[in-house]
This record gives structure tokens, C-alpha cells and sequence, in this order.
């Protein structure tokens, strides 16, 4: 600011003028592109009420939900940024995400979204972005099902494009190791400790057999009595021409609808369901983090917070970039 200051006392009257609002530009700009907890304090103060009563109900009908709506967010997030983005549908002229591999047929919760929307826009309409609304419910979903509560940074707005390729690249695939979680987390700004953290989302939902398959017939880091109990809901490719695909079996083996820290007992004990899972606890640099949420599961409570605030970061729109959608499945 000094040397600007400098630079301003060596410029004509009108090289001034000029630099003082390149300077109140930039100012207005840094400041748009900051989320803020309080962005529709007066816009819409009833947006966390709205989106609260429409999710509960929908957890309370079906508890899988929570972990469906979360894991939106998360994929939301690692394409193109939290930008909803996810949520647009395929037209005849617009390729969305929805089709690609980590999503179709797996991601789940739009028509949950869309009755959200439809409740949030009744109290204010036009003023909730799709991808604010996703951000509070992924939060919402955690605390219902018994998770820590956090304060949702917002003033997302919405995206006009959605990448496929983006999709079928960022997020990463139940068949990852160690290394490649690490690496397309950090490509997200994540560290290996938010990776370990965000990983506990696991600890709540379903996996299709499609996505555990290889782990429970190959892997050998697996305890045997587990594997084969997974077996029985996931016949093996050879015998089935890879039917089951969509075959469900909980990532939490104990609690699958509660959020807390099993999820790290289940990978001590070498029960993770997906292959990435246990990859978290396999004699690597991530294995003591693991014992420590097995521990402490208020310090698991504590860096999930940290690590789903800092996903929800990831390259936000703001201000006058991207819009604000009327129907969260299509751009206006």
C-alpha cells in the first residue's frame, strides 16, 4: 500500500483518479470473492430453517440419505469446484457429470435437493444459490445423524457448465491407492491429513458391490471373515457376468446411519469395505492419524469440520460470475 501510495504522488491529477479506482476495484473484487457465514443474513435469514426441515424429513424417511446428500457435496466439489455443477442434467445440447463413472448410477439425493430448492425459494426467491443450499445440507446431513456442527461459509453462486471429463478424473475411484488419494486430494488444495479426516464421511451410507468387489475376492490387507461375508451379497465377476453390480453393503459395518468414528476401528481391524479405505491403514504415513480418530473421536470430529470447510473453499464463484439458478437441474 506504501508503494502505491509512492507510485500516486508521482501521477498527474488524472493518472490519480485512475489509480485510485484500479486500487477500490481490486478492493471490491478481493471482497466479493470472500464466503462469509453471514451472506444471506438479510437476504434470506430463513434459508438454514428452510433447508433443515426439507432434509430431516427426508433423513427421518430414509436414513441412507444423509450419507447420499454429503457425498454429493464432496463430488460436487472436486470438479470445477463447489459450484453445483453436479446437479445440472444432460440435455440434447449439454453434456453434464451425472453420466460420468464415479457418478452414474451411484450418486443419489437430487429430487432432495430440488424440494429444498422448492422450500428455500418460497421464503426468498431467487436469492440461494444450488451450490449454497448443497453446502448446508451436507452439513445438515452430518448433524443429523449425530455429527459435529459447523457454521457453513456461504455466497456460492451457480455454475453454467459442468465438466465430464473433470469428473471422470478428480474424483477419486474406490480403487485407489495410498499415493493416488493423496495426489488428486492434493490437486484440490487438500492436504493428506484432510484426505484421512474427509475419508471419515465413510463412517455413514452404502457402497455398491461394483465398487468393493475387487477388494473382498484380491485384496490380502482384508480380514478373511469379513471378506467372505461380503462375498455373500457380491457374487464374483467370473460367476456372475458381473451381476450384483448394485448390490449394497454398508461402509460402516457397526453403525452405517450414525456419524462417528468406527469407521477408523473398522480399518485397525482391517474391515474397510473399498479398497481406498484401507489404504488409509496399511502400514503407510497415514496409519497413526488413523489411531488417533480411532482415540479421540472429538479430534475426528474436529479436523472433519476443518477439512469439509476448507473443501467447501475450492474455487467458489461469487459475485457477478456464474448465477443463480431457478431450477437447480438446468441453467437458466
Amino acid at each position: 500500500m506504501a508503494a502505491s501510495a509512492a507510485a500516486a504522488t508521482r501521477l498527474s491529477g488524472g493518472g490519480v483518479a485512475l489509480l485510485l479506482l484500479a486500487l477500490l476495484a481490486a478492493g471490491t473484487s478481493t471482497s466479493s470473492a470472500q464466503l462469509s457465514t453471514g451472506f444471506y443474513s438479510h437476504s434470506c435469514p430463513g434459508v438454514h430453517d428452510a433447508v433443515r426441515s426439507v432434509l430431516q424429513a427426508a433423513i427421518a424417511r430414509e436414513q441412507r440419505m444423509g450419507a447420499s446428500i454429503l457425498r454429493l457435496f464432496f463430488h460436487d466439489c472436486f470438479v470445477q469446484g463447489c459450484d453445483a455443477s453436479l446437479l445440472l442434467d444432460d440435455t440434447p445440447s449439454f453434456q453434464g457429470e451425472k453420466m460420468a463413472k464415479p457418478n452414474n448410477g451411484s450418486v443419489r439425493g437430487f429430487e432432495v435437493i430440488d424440494a429444498i430448492k422448492s422450500a428455500v425459494d418460497k421464503a426468498c426467491p431467487g436469492v440461494v444459490s444450488c451450490a449454497d443450499i448443497l453446502a448446508i445440507a451436507a452439513r445438515d446431513s452430518v448433524v443429523t445423524l449425530g455429527g459435529p456442527n459447523w457454521d457453513v461459509k456461504l455466497g456460492r453462486r451457480d455454475s453454467r457448465t459442468a465438466s465430464f471429463s473433470g469428473a471422470n478424473n478428480n474424483i477419486p475411484p474406490p480403487t485407489s491407492g495410498l499415493a493416488n488419494l493423496t495426489s488428486l486430494f492434493a490437486a484440490q488444495g487438500l492436504s493428506q491429513k484432510d484426505m484421512v479426516a474427509l475419508s471419515g464421511a465413510h463412517t455413514i451410507g452404502q457402497a455398491r458391490c461394483t465398487n468393493f468387489r475387487a477388494h473382498v475376492y484380491n485384496d490380502t490387507n482384508i480380514d478373511g471373515a469379513f471378506a467372505r461375508a461380503r462375498r455373500s451379497v457380491c457374487p464374483a465377476a467370473a460367476s456372475s457376468g458381473s451381476g450384483g453390480d448394485n448390490n449394497l453393503a454398508p461402509l460402516d459395518l457397526q453403525t452405517p446411519t450414525v456419524f462417528e468414528n468406527d469407521y477408523y476401528r473398522n480399518l485397525v481391524c482391517r474391515k474397510g469395505l473399498l479398497h481406498s479405505d484401507q489404504e488409509l491403514f496399511n502400514g503407510a504415513a497415514t496409519d497413526a492419524q488413523v489411531q488417533a480418530y480411532v482415540s479421540s473421536q472429538s479430534a475426528f470430529f474436529a479436523d472433519f469440520v476443518a477439512g469439509m470447510v476448507k473443501m467447501g473453499d475450492i474455487s467458489p464463484l461469487t459475485g457477478s460470475s456464474g448465477e443463480i439458478r431457478k431450477n437447480c437441474r438446468r441453467i437458466n
